[in-house]
């Protein structure tokens, strides 16, 4: 935990992180086409399970070795826990009992978790008051894009929907910490990947098999080709390829950089929409993806740097 990152990205962070939230993006559409036929655990457990296979094959043809040592595979079932299970389960879960809109103003708040937890646990990314202000900034330009939840979506869900939400956005701050251990351990960032999904895949396996039932993939009922072709490209692109990207950035970036995403996915999905879906783009959007971008380059600091340098 005490080997050194660089806090302020450079380019090829920055084409990483938004590459991943592209990724992350367009994971709603394809999990969109799955839950129509297919439970939601189901779809999860799926997704984790077929990008660990995809992950070790890499893993096995690029001829790298699997980890030996115990303490490690226990890091990865930590990791899928904190960053998969938990957060995953709360946002099925939450978004039951509340609109898509207000989970997705929640969910946004992850950098918000982030900045506090990771200042608190990490004596090298120390939380400024520039990155608060930067984190603030970029929340409200989520909340301009995604709209202000209404007060009426707001009373119909209760309360512990609303925490879980949060609860899950938690989860991803503490992932993220606990995430910076596995560059010390010398891991390669495909390794923590496949290691990671792994121990999502052996946790979250036996729950869907209790709650969904083992007949949710069988019968006549059984999934299409597009209910199938979604969830391999969740698992191939949206999972595997993303935590390859994620891993990278954390290890080289760190904790509170990797959490940025989060403001990063509306926009992409935004974007997505126009080029597939023939959606067409506001003012709000426009002006809540400047708010992304002042938060963002005071997030980095290094602009804002050098103009109080003048």
């Amino acid at each position: 935990m005490t080997s050194s990152i660089n806090t302020s990205m450079g380019m090829r962070e920055w084409l990483m992180l938004i590459t991943l939230s592209l990724l992350w993006g367009g994971s709603f559409f394809f999990v969109g086409v799955a839950v129509a036929e297919l439970p939601p655990l189901t779809i999860v457990t799926l997704r984790v399970g077929l990008a660990a296979i995809t992950l070790w094959i890499i893993v096995l043809f690029m001829g790298l070795s699997l980890p030996k040592s115990p303490n490690v595979w226990v890091a990865f079932l930590i990791m899928g826990l904190l960053n998969n299970v938990i957060p995953f389960s709360l946002i099925v879960w939450g978004q039951t009992h509340i609109a898509s809109g207000l989970a997705s103003v929640l969910n946004a708040t992850t950098p918000l978790f982030g900045v506090i937890v990771v200042g608190l646990l990490l004596v090298d990314e120390r939380a400024t008051a520039m990155k608060l202000v930067g984190v603030a900034v970029g929340f409200l330009g989520v909340v301009m894009m995604i709209g202000i939840p209404s007060l009426d979506s707001v009373k119909q869900g209760t309360i512990l929907a609303q925490i879980a939400i949060l609860g899950a956005a938690l989860s991803y701050a503490f992932a993220s910490v606990f995430g910076r251990r596995f560059k010390a351990m010398g891991l390669k960032p495909i390794i923590i990947a496949a290691g990671q999904v792994t121990g999502s895949t052996a946790l979250l396996a036996p729950v869907a098999f209790y709650v969904d039932g083992p007949l949710a993939l069988l019968g006549p009922g059984s999934p299409s080709i597009m209910v199938w072709a979604s969830i391999l490209t969740l698992a191939v692109f949206s999972t595997a390829l993303a935590y390859i990207l994620y891993f990278k950035i954390l290890a080289s970036s760190g904790a509170t950089n990797i959490l940025l995403v989060t403001l990063l996915v509306p926009v992409s999905a935004i974007f997505l929409g126009l080029l597939f879906l023939n959606e067409t783009l506001q003012w709000v959007n426009l002006a809540g993806m400047a708010l992304i971008a002042i938060g963002l380059s005071a997030i980095d600091g290094r602009l804002w740097k050098r103009k109080s340098q003048h």
